[in-house]
């Protein structure tokens, strides 16, 4: 058991018999009353997300997550395969289990799968960083510069982040999976 206060993104726990991801946890203090956890859980099995506010005394029962390291071949659908990097087994993964996690899939990109009791498939742990191309983004403005505003671009996936001005299609980018950020243009040659 593991009081609220300690529980952190990623953390698994289960919950009248449902198994929940952390997928954003706020310590929040308001201005009267008790300090409050305030939450963002994913239940593994539907894919509904929910807000919840908790004690943080209140507890819950933490689950074991044993991890594999895998690559990430490709989707068909709502189905994403995996295969393990040891054994070459292959796992299917729901896009429900993933959540947002699919808009970083990129293909071969190494992740870890998770596993609850050493066989039931929770889903999947990014990297901290992956690099990918910008399909589209409006043109760029002459002579801007870092300090800029910035603007949407839609990475492979489909994901969109917002990036500087100077960023033209076709460029490659490091995004922060943690928080779906721009954070540098990759480094050519890499």
């Amino acid at each position: 058991m593991v009081q609220a206060i300690n529980l952190k993104k990623g953390m698994v726990f289960s919950q009248d018999g449902k198994l929940i991801r952390v997928l954003k946890a706020n310590h929040h203090k308001p201005g009267k009353g008790n300090t409050v956890m305030q939450m963002d859980l994913r239940n593994i099995e539907s894919g509904a997300v929910v807000h919840k506010t908790m004690r943080p005394t209140e507890k819950v029962e933490l689950i074991d997550i044993t991890k594999k390291n895998a690559q990430f071949l490709y989707n068909e659908g709502d189905t994403y395969t995996f295969m393990d990097s040891e054994t070459y087994e292959q796992y299917e993964v729901t896009s429900e289990k993933l959540g947002d996690d699919k808009l970083y899939l990129i293909p071969n990109i190494q992740v870890q799968l998770e596993f609850a009791n050493d066989s039931n498939l929770l889903g999947v742990e990014l990297p901290a960083t992956v690099v990918m191309k910008v399909v589209h983004t409006e043109p760029g403005i002459k002579g801007a510069t870092v300090t800029g505003t910035g603007k949407p671009a839609t990475m492979e996936t489909g994901l969109v982040v917002q990036v500087p001005d100077f960023i033209k299609d076709g460029e490659e980018l490091v995004i922060n999976t943690a928080e779906g950020v721009y954070k540098s243009r990759a480094e050519v040659g890499k």
